[in-house]
């Protein structure tokens, strides 16, 4: 198994993440410009590799990396800010392993406590451009349309047959995107009820100005791509103007001038 974590200036959480998944699977840390110090890191943690990255290429472009670098058959995508140990990563891929029905698989998230943390949604659509998430309900399996990208397991291979992870998308909208990717080839995507893992929730280290029109971007592309070019280009009018009247300039580059994370159109 392939463990990808994507990391940006958050060194302490990834630091937690990294010993808690051990060196039983390959563990690679995709360091997306940091500043503080994360690729001093790599002594602590030799089974792991460390990809540097000389700027915030965003989330989307960091994962493809990872990707080729990747050598297990199962490939867990993981937030820097997500704590998961190794047995729990083998009993994701155990459960791929024996079901050819399920796309996708992924832990339920809690925070330190054991309380569940937002983690499912609907998939974005033109009525529904954002929809909220929230706690996974249920025990054993649980069967979920979209889930956050903080945590997600897939096959490498199907991962490598759509070729990468769409790069329409920078930080946001990749896990949306590839939970799509499953629904369409009609497999499940499945959350381990007894699988748990904590989910940090972070707050971000990047501009909340970056963030808002990356997202924006993210969002627009989505719906461009599977609901038809002119859902895309109304979600980008609203959004724009929204972000005019509210002065989020921000989302205003994002809506209007598609400008992703890395500040590229």
């Amino acid at each position: 198994m392939s463990v990808i974590i994507v990391s940006f200036n958050r060194a302490e959480s990834l630091r937690k993440s990294l010993t808690a998944l051990g060196d039983a699977h390959q563990v690679l840390v995709v360091d997306n410009g940091s500043s503080d110090g994360t690729g001093d890191m790599e002594p602590e943690f030799p089974a792991a590799r460390f990809i540097r990255l000389p700027k915030n290429f965003g989330l989307t472009k960091a994962l493809n990396i990872g990707i080729r670098a990747a050598e297990g058959s199962y490939v867990l995508f993981l937030h820097d800010d997500t704590v998961i140990s190794g047995d729990a990563v083998t009993k994701l891929a155990d459960f791929l392993e024996a079901r050819q029905d399920a796309g996708a698989v992924c832990p339920v998230l809690t925070n330190e406590s054991g309380q569940r943390v937002a983690q499912v949604r609907s998939l974005p659509t033109p009525s529904n451009p954002d929809p909220a998430l929230s706690p996974a309900a249920g025990e054993g399996e649980i069967t979920a349309e979209c889930v956050s990208g903080a945590a997600i397991m897939f096959r490498i291979y199907y991962i490598r047959g759509l070729r990468h992870v769409d790069e329409r998308y920078g930080n946001y909208g990749s896990d949306i995107e590839l939970c799509a990717q499953v629904r369409r080839s009609s497999r499940k995507l499945i959350i381990l009820g007894e699988v748990p893992a904590i989910h940090g929730q972070a707050e971000s280290p990047m501009k909340k100005s970056a963030l808002a029109g990356d997202r924006a971007v993210g969002t627009a592309g989505f719906l461009g791509k599977h609901h038809g070019f002119m859902a895309g280009m109304l979600y980008r009018v609203k959004a724009g103007l929204g972000g005019l009247a509210t002065f989020r300039f921000g989302q205003v580059a994002g809506a209007f001038g598609d400008v992703k994370i890395d500040g590229t159109g």
